[in-house]
């Protein structure tokens, strides 16, 4: 398929918007009352800090909702003033955020279901409105709702739409995109869907064990079996890894995309040397603005002295995970929830360890002075903040 010409053709077409409804000014009240925070408007005006008896807190200086994240928001907003008897469909959460889902589903937005992995477009008709999440949606489920004659709201992120042009410039110039990811993340099988050959690796780790292949020090059916659904139907690693070009989804550790590019132009360096590497390794920086200052912010705040740190985001959200990621790299005792009503009475919170599955502590807040650091993922209102400090607050006035 060739993915190029079906956008230029579905951006054409009468049926698809990505611009919005020009609607700005009347879902502004609705988005001010559920998201937005006087609270945390004053911590931005007292250097991020706020001191409340026993309890210092110091918030990230980048945090919470980026710009992408609230254009897809008030684009869904707009959606359903636009289109106020029709049924709207989106097919994937907005934004891996529970609160916000959970206002669209009060909106009766309708949310594609999945079993088994697998979406289920059977109840989708003619003349339906479907919202494209900020992650985007792969090519094949555009098509089929283009087909399907489907009105097509696409709230995909510009930094989520720079990485697909990034690996069709791959396809372009035959060759095989490395896309540092999660493979079974929305986002990653998005940007998959418009690579030609691709590999999908998690971590460094992953990454070292395709360069090792590539320098001829790795076994063949060891790499396929490791690598066998992360990879581009018919891939062969002997014929495959000779061209290369890295990309990532946008919500991963930007250090560590880093590292990997490095590591691959190293690998091709070493084993086609200087002369010809431009021919066997391409590079593009597809490392989100907002993913970068949040992690940057990050960075900062772990400087500081702090006693605990609570990062808050949906647990299925990559950038939140790597704030926490952050936190626990400095031994910081840190907690990672998604809403405020994770922490609750009698000192106790539950949240999700790195890598790990929910289990609850208490308690929770030790005695005496305590300095909390406070961050959240891209897709975090600041009325969650808000409402996860006065939970804070309460616990140290207990």
């Amino acid at each position: 398929m060739d993915t190029r010409a079906f956008k230029r053709s579905l951006h054409h077409s009468e049926r698809y918007n990505r611009r919005g409804f020009g609607l700005g000014e009347e879902v502004a009240g609705s988005l001010e009352q559920a998201y937005q925070s006087d609270l945390i408007a004053k911590l931005r005006g007292n250097g991020y800090v706020l001191q409340r008896g026993r309890l210092t807190v110091r918030l990230a200086e980048a945090f919470g909702f980026c710009w992408g994240v609230e254009r897809a928001v008030a684009m869904a907003y707009e959606t359903r003033r636009h289109y106020p008897t029709e049924r709207i469909w989106i097919t994937n959460e907005i934004i891996h955020n529970p609160s916000v889902n959970d206002h669209l589903r009060e909106m009766d937005v309708q949310f594609i279901q999945v079993d088994e992995g697998v979406k289920d477009f059977s109840d989708v008709a003619s003349g339906d409105v479907v919202i494209l999440p900020a992650f985007g949606a792969t090519v094949q489920e555009m098509q089929l709702l283009n087909e399907r004659g489907c009105h097509i709201v696409d709230t995909t992120c510009p930094w989520v739409s720079k990485v697909w042009n990034t690996v069709e410039k791959h396809k372009k110039h035959d060759f095989t995109s490395i896309i540092h990811g999660k493979v079974k993340h929305e986002e990653t099988l998005a940007t998959s869907s418009f690579a030609g050959i691709y590999l999908v690796v998690l971590d460094l780790a992953e990454a070292q064990l395709v360069c090792d292949y590539i320098l001829g020090r790795g076994d063949r059916e060891a790499f396929m079996t490791r690598f066998a659904k992360a990879c581009s139907p018919g891939f062969d690693p002997d014929r495959d890894l000779v061209r290369v070009g890295v990309a990532n989804q946008t919500t991963m550790l930007k250090s560590e995309t880093e590292d990997i590019g490095r590591l691959f132009e190293r690998t091709m360096l070493q084993r086609f040397g200087p002369a010809e590497l431009n021919e066997h390794f391409l590079a593009f920086n597809t490392i989100c603005d907002a993913t970068q200052e949040r992690q940057d912010a990050m960075f900062s705040l772990v400087d500081e002295p702090l006693d605990l740190m609570v990062v808050i985001g949906g647990y299925n959200s990559s950038n939140t995970t790597h704030l926490q990621e952050i936190a626990v790299s400095r031994g910081i005792r840190s907690f990672h929830i998604d809403t405020p009503e994770r922490i609750g009475p009698g000192n106790r919170i539950e949240h999700m360890p790195l890598g790990g599955a929910l289990e609850t502590e208490r308690p929770f807040l030790p005695e005496g002075p305590i300095r909390v650091g406070i961050t959240s993922g891209a897709s975090t209102p600041d009325r969650v903040v808000e409402d996860v400090i006065e939970r804070l607050i309460e616990l140290c006035e207990a």
